[in-house]
């Protein structure tokens, strides 16, 4: 941690460079909590030098959706081999729940208090952080979410697993092939809030408009709450409630795991298709028993390495969150930043039995 000096001295040159970039975005000046936060968004005209010197002894704070979960497990320790890598010190908070959205605000409000340089969230809900997020932005802390975003005025950068539009898409093209283009299908999805996974549904929606889909119907959409438990039961029922049902879609890894595993046990097993978002080794046993076919992810290290880079590149000066901004992220190469703050880590994997074996997370 900075000493006072220096971090009272770091303060006032991050709230200088908010109340610059408010300008762009509220056409008023000021260091106003309203105006200055408004500034620390997306929409951030303040000036970025992608050749700074890459700022060391920063505390860079990750606030996954929920801790030890796998998924944030294996995404947050790359986060942390990043963080290290770059000469700082990583820390990690967070809720037991994946759907404590007030213990999530608590744990901002106190890593604000904290003074830490950068906070990496992934968040619960989209607008439930928003106050506690622009409080820290004013206070001068760098915000970025990573997996599941906020309202994009309540943080800097989003850390995109991929493109939402590709991952929505490509989950129904990957069951429509599994269940020979008919039947019914449902999607098994998280919290009911999740910004994530409603985007990817939406996507998935209107690529079920498509023609070629004309004779695949979708039933249903439950929400297991990434809870292992409850999403084991909402498969049971939706193979009660829909018997006729040819496959499921779970865009979340703790819910394709839950599925799978009750599939597997089942009279269901190889006759309904299962895909969505899952971890090569929740899902290598389910893959080769010929539970699950084949199903997606990103590499989640490495998206928590690059919203790790993310963060230092905010701090650093590197990037303020504007468009067409680029920035350098160690081994993962270069990225610019897109529309509202996004940057993307890349395609999603497909994994089956011919590969699955080849990745190890």
């Amino acid at each position: 941690m900075y000493s006072t000096t220096a971090r009272s001295g770091r303060l006032t040159a991050a709230l200088a460079v908010t109340a610059v970039l408010a300008l762009g975005v509220t056409a008023c000046s000021g260091t106003s909590k309203d105006s200055a936060s408004k500034g620390a968004g997306p929409a951030a005209t303040g000036k970025a030098d992608p050749n700074k010197a890459t700022k060391k002894g920063l505390t860079v704070a990750f606030l996954p959706k929920q801790v030890n979960n796998p998924y944030f497990t294996t995404s947050d320790t790359g986060g942390k081999k990043a963080v290290e890598q770059l000469g700082s010190t990583y820390k990690e908070v967070g809720t037991s729940s994946g759907t404590d959205t007030s213990g999530q605000v608590s744990y901002v409000n106190t890593l604000t208090q904290q003074q830490v340089d950068a906070i990496a969230v992934s968040a619960q809900d989209p607008g439930a952080l928003c106050t506690a997020l622009k409080q820290a932005m004013k206070n001068g802390v760098s915000v970025v979410t990573y997996d599941s975003d906020t309202q994009a005025d309540c943080r800097q950068v989003f850390v995109s697993q991929a493109s939402a539009e590709d991952l929505g898409r490509t989950q129904v093209q990957l069951l429509a092939k599994q269940i020979g283009g008919k039947g019914e299908i449902a999607i098994l999805s998280a919290a009911q809030t999740a910004t994530n996974q409603n985007t990817w549904i939406d996507f998935m929606k209107d690529e079920l408009k498509k023609p070629e889909y004309k004779d695949i119907k979708l039933v249903k959409t439950a929400y297991g709450d990434d809870d292992a438990q409850k999403s084991f039961q909402q498969t049971q029922g939706l193979l009660q409630e829909h018997p006729n049902l040819k496959g499921i879609i779970s865009p979340t890894t703790v819910g394709i795991k839950a599925a799978a595993q009750y599939l597997s046990g089942s009279k269901y097993k190889g006759k309904v298709k299962l895909t969505g978002l899952g971890t090569p080794n929740d899902m290598r046993a389910y893959v080769k028993d010929g539970t699950v076919e084949g199903f997606e992810l990103w590499d989640p290290a490495k998206l928590g390495a690059l919203a790790a880079h993310t963060a230092v590149a905010l701090e650093s000066g590197q990037i303020t969150g504007a468009e067409g901004e680029t920035f350098k992220a160690g081994d993962l190469g270069s990225f610019t930043i897109g529309k509202d703050g996004v940057v993307s880590l890349g395609k999603p994997t497909v994994f089956d039995k011919a590969n699955i074996d080849q990745f190890k997370f």
